[in-house]
């Protein structure tokens, strides 16, 4: 009965091929979760709901505010920063982190 301490090959292999699927998976949501596409995203959504809300804004609405349709330019506002974020995720993706064996 020998004791053998080295891992057999097929074991060192799955072990490897796990740890590949691990850092490919770590490097999706890396991307997947970036701020820049949570921000954007949100920005988007609500400014298409603030500016549906100004299109429709009533006469009391614009008395309220002077005349000035506020829901309307600040939900224009919000489309375009939502649209800047998401334009610049998709011109800068995040670059994931070189793997341990990249680094030696």
């Amino acid at each position: 009965m020998s004791h053998d301490s080295t891992p057999s090959k097929p074991a060192a292999q799955q072990v490897a091929k796990d740890v590949e699927e691990l850092e490919r998976r770590s490097q999706t949501a890396a991307r997947l979760f970036d701020v820049r596409r949570i921000i954007g995203g949100l920005f988007v959504v609500y400014g298409v709901i603030v500016t549906i809300a100004g299109i429709f804004a009533s006469d009391e609405d614009l008395k309220k505010a002077q005349d000035i349709n506020i829901n309307l330019w600040t939900g224009i506002a919000m489309l375009i920063l939502g649209v800047a974020f998401l334009v610049w995720l998709r011109l800068s993706p995040t670059i994931p982190p070189p793997s341990v064996e990249e680094s030696e």
